[in-house]
């Protein structure tokens, strides 16, 4: 069996068409009430892991890039975005200094190794702008160590002090830290509906409470 073809086996084990379909609608509801913010209406914005395209898809930019491993994702992808079936250790099919920001969500925790994880961020920091910046969101270790193994293909363990300690190495600067943001999966205690995802989005103290995924945004300097 092919790794692409056990991934997408993988993941139609994990999740249920209706657990999809309750996926999208809070992805629609974080990019236009959460992460919009952090992007302009003119930026190029590359997903990296992009999988059903629900961050690419709701978000409003001038250029979408997605990068994928699985061939499955381009057909789950909007009109316009362009897709590239790559490792997100090698962008080389994007030039220096050619994207506004780059955005990765329940991504890195899946790399095969830090060292990967490094060389990413290192063709993140390449292709991004000056002050381009790298959004990240993902499971917190030290808030989710009890749930953290229970998905077969996360491979390192990552707290938001690891991935930030990383970052400035690398030569990011930090500008945004929430340790504990988004519960750790939408399996999970989270609100389903549309009204409550935005409740929840504006009640940081609901956050400290059911939070267990860090978000991080960083700059390249």
């Amino acid at each position: 069996m092919e790794r692409e073809e056990f991934l997408s086996r993988l993941y139609k084990v994990r999740f249920s068409e209706k657990e999809i379909q309750q996926k999208n609608r809070i992805w629609m509801i974080l990019c236009k009430y959460f992460l919009q913010r952090y992007i302009n209406k003119n930026d190029a914005v590359l997903d990296i892991g992009s999988g059903r395209g629900e961050f690419i898809n709701h978000i409003d930019c001038r250029v979408k890039y997605a990068v994928d491993l699985s061939e499955e994702s381009a057909r789950f992808l909007s009109a316009g975005i362009k897709y590239f079936k790559a490792n997100a250790k090698d962008l080389s099919f994007l030039s220096d200094g050619s994207i506004d920001a780059v955005f990765l969500s329940n991504f890195a925790e899946h790399m095969g190794s830090k060292e990967d994880l490094i060389w990413f961020f290192m063709e993140a920091k390449r292709i991004l702008r000056s002050s381009g910046k790298l959004i990240l969101l993902g499971p917190n270790i030290r808030y989710a160590y009890k749930e953290y193994w229970d998905f077969f293909d996360h491979h390192i363990p990552l707290s938001h002090k690891a991935i930030i300690e990383c970052l400035r190495a690398v030569g990011f600067k930090i500008d945004t830290v929430i340790p504990k943001f988004l519960p750790f999966t939408s399996k999970g205690i989270i609100p389903k509906s549309s009204f409550l995802v935005r409740l929840y989005l504006k009640i940081p103290f609901a956050w400290q409470v059911l939070g267990k995924q860090m978000f991080i945004v960083a700059r390249k300097i």
